[in-house]
This record gives C-alpha cells, structure tokens and sequence, in this order.
C-alpha cells in the first residue's frame, strides 16, 4: 500500500500521535514516580529505600507503558492489516463497484458526479489501493501503527520524566527528599504541559495548571499515606 508523501505545509494535528506519547508518557513518568517517593520518604524510609524505590518505579513504570502500547498499536495493526487485506479482495472482484464506491466519496465531500467518477478513475488506475486506504478507511502515512516504535517512545518518554525525581532523591539531603522531588516534579510537570500545549498549538497555562494541579493532589495524597504509615 502506498502513502501519502508528506506535504511541506505542517499542521498540529500532525503532531498528535507522537505529541501523546512523548508529553503523556512523560508526565505520567514525573508524577507516579515522583509521588511514590515522596509517599516512601515521607514515612521516614532510609535513603537506600528511596532510591530503590524510585528506580523500581522508573524500570516497572516503563515496561509497563511499553508493554500496554504495544498490545494497543498491535491490535491497531491487525484491524489495519484486515481492512487492507478486505480490501484488496475486493478490488480484485469488484473494481467497477470500488470504483463506484470511492466516487460516492468524493460526491459526499462536494465534487459532482462526473468530476467525482473521473477522479475515482484517475486515483484507482494510479493506485487503487492506496486511493481505498486514504479516503475509504482514512489510513496514511502519519496514522500507521508501528508497534515497536510505539513501544520505544513510551517508555522513553516514561523514563525522561521519572528521571528527574530521582536525580532529586539522590542529590538531595535525606530530611529534603519529599520537598525536593515534590518541587521538581512540580516544575516538570508546570514545563511539560507548556511544551504540550505550545506544540499542539494551544493556549499552554489551562493545561500547565491542569496537570500541575493533580500532580500536587497525588504528591499531598502519597505524602499524607507515608507519614500515616510510616515507622
């Protein structure tokens, strides 16, 4: 199947699958790591604790977020791979009806029926497939499912965010460690949802606040379990 060549105008919508992955996973790695070891500080653990903890939480918290988006984009694949499959039985036994079919298409997306027909022609005769793919089943180049790469930017982008918290439990001073990485996770989180929203072309201070918001409820929320637990 062929695929749309990409063209020199860009837009944000572009950059919504990769957008999603990076600046989610990221987050997601700041704040469950970050909170779970202000929630291990916070009851009084040793350092060695700490660092256990946070590294378990940045390894388990990778895997895990490379393992579920891969399972997601491969069952995407499949569906991809039968549609496409579906469709190439079926321009093998009813071109003229695909014809007709991508027609009715461009008709639906204002063109007239002579100009719709001949168009229909024009794609299918210099790519049927690919004219089916794009405009029947909406698939292209930039919505492909890649599992494995799918896979490596979660947990990549997973691992950049759980880092930091981390590197602010070891450099911190014991008695700091909550108010270090809760301060750094904090200031994560304030700088990735304006970089989210600014590549996505929002305005960036509703979904900075948004997510600095309940980052600070979980930091609170974990905090609060440490101490109530803790020795």
């Amino acid at each position: 199947m062929s695929r749309l060549h990409p063209l020199a105008e860009r837009h944000a919508v572009e950059k919504l699958g990769w957008l999603r992955a990076a600046v989610l996973g990221a987050n997601d790695g700041t704040l469950s790591t970050g909170s779970l070891i202000v929630g291990v500080a916070s009851s009084h653990a040793t350092r060695g604790s700490i660092l256990i903890a946070g590294l378990s939480a940045l390894v388990a918290g990778a895997l895990s977020m490379a393992a579920g988006e891969y399972v997601s984009v491969s069952s995407q694949w499949d569906s991809e791979q039968a549609d496409i499959a579906r469709e190439k039985q079926e321009l093998a036994t009813d071109w003229d009806g695909e014809v007709t079919e991508l027609a009715g298409i461009y008709q639906q997306r204002g063109l007239d029926a002579d100009l719709s027909h001949t168009v229909a022609v024009a794609l299918m005769q210099h790519d049927a497939l690919g004219a089916h793919a794009r405009d029947e089943l909406g698939l292209s180049e930039a919505t492909a499912a890649r599992p494995i790469q799918a896979a490596f930017a979660s947990a990549s982008a997973f691992s950049s965010g759980a880092v930091l918290p981390v590197l602010a439990a070891v450099l911190a001073p014991v008695s700091w460690v909550s108010w270090s990485v809760s301060l750094t996770s904090v200031v994560v989180l304030v700088i990735l949802g304006i970089v989210g929203a600014v590549a996505g072309g929002a305005t960036p201070w509703r979904p900075a606040l948004r997510v600095t918001f309940w980052g600070i409820v979980a930091m609170i929320v974990t905090g609060g379990i440490g101490h109530l637990f803790g020795v």
